[in-house]
């Protein structure tokens, strides 16, 4: 059993699927749906295949605009985002069923219910989630109401019943699971739920302090329990003067040679299994180049090495 495994996660790491999920139902600006688009506009497809890398691009999922359901009422809201977070979980599962590494192209990151379910629906994998938030608002402590901000609560089994039991019930995440890497921004509930969540938190203040190379050090002996790990990679962890193209940006975060370093070390493991990219928004950008340092940094985390 060990050995087939081990034989199908060296199959899964040469087969890229990529699944665009444009998804913008989970936060009020405009323009995060066209994310895939920069994406793929910036040569991802490419710049995999550089690496060696069988790529299969399948396209987006068929989802709704916010703006076309707002104009016939925000009731509508919460349905569709069920349809489309159980639309996601579906092909995040198949991808891995069919021997697939997908990259999940979101969208806001509120498509990580439904990917790091999928992924998760067979067998258990840890997740660094890599953020300037925290997303482990429940309805009753967020102040906006926008469900990107509750996507990892919702996984972790708290808050909504409607998002928590998206594709099968329950919690899909255990704490040990879970390392939170690049957080500076936090709701003051939010907070108190997530110290009592037990998850590894590591705010920009122990990156300064510890620096990357010890943080990631310790991420990955915390998660030496799991075979896979998937990173969901808010491109909002990054400083806004290098990544500019975000709807939520907070002053301050990682640097491209602090992200560089944190991608190259993960890739090292050779346990990376699948990936979330998520809230790139073109329409706030300047010449696409949010996109394209989420793809040098993506390819770093694939494989690309300097030497």
């Amino acid at each position: 059993m060990v050995k087939s495994f081990l034989k199908l996660t060296k199959i899964m790491r040469k087969n890229i699927r990529i699944i665009g999920m444009p998804l913008d139902l989970g936060q009020a600006h405009r323009g995060v749906n066209m994310g895939p688009s920069a994406l793929r506009y910036a040569d991802l497809a490419d710049r995999l295949r550089q690496l060696g890398y069988q790529v299969n691009d399948v396209g987006n999922l068929d989802i709704p605009v916010r703006e076309s359901l707002i104009e016939t009422g925000q009731e509508r809201l919460m349905p569709a985002m069920v349809k489309a977070s159980e639309k996601i979980y579906d092909a995040s599962k198949k991808a891995i069923e069919e021997s697939c590494f997908p990259v999940f192209l979101g969208g806001d990151h509120s498509i990580s219910i439904g990917t790091i379910g999928g992924v998760t629906h067979h067998n258990a994998c840890g997740v660094i989630w890599i953020d300037a938030h925290g997303d482990f608002n429940v309805p009753r402590t967020s102040r906006s109401g926008n469900i990107h901000g509750m996507p990892l609560a919702a996984l972790m089994g708290k808050g909504d019943f409607e998002l928590v039991n998206i594709g099968r019930p329950g919690a899909k995440l255990r704490p040990e699971d879970v390392i939170m890497i690049g957080i500076r921004e936090l709701d003051l509930k939010e907070r108190e739920l997530l110290r009592k969540s037990q998850i590894k938190v590591y705010t920009l203040r122990d990156i300064d302090e510890q620096g990357m190379s010890s943080i990631i050090k310790k991420s990955m002996e915390r998660l030496a329990h799991v075979d896979n790990i998937h990173v969901s990679f808010d491109v909002d962890s990054l400083d806004p003067q290098i990544a500019p193209g975000v709807g939520t940006p907070v002053p301050g975060g990682l640097t491209f040679r602090e992200a560089h370093l944190l991608m190259e070390t993960i890739a090292d493991s050779k346990k990376l299994s699948s990936m979330d990219i998520v809230e790139i928004n073109p329409m706030l950008d300047r010449y696409n180049a949010t996109a394209q340092i989420a793809i040098d940094l993506t390819v770093s985390l694939l494989g690309k090495c300097i030497f």
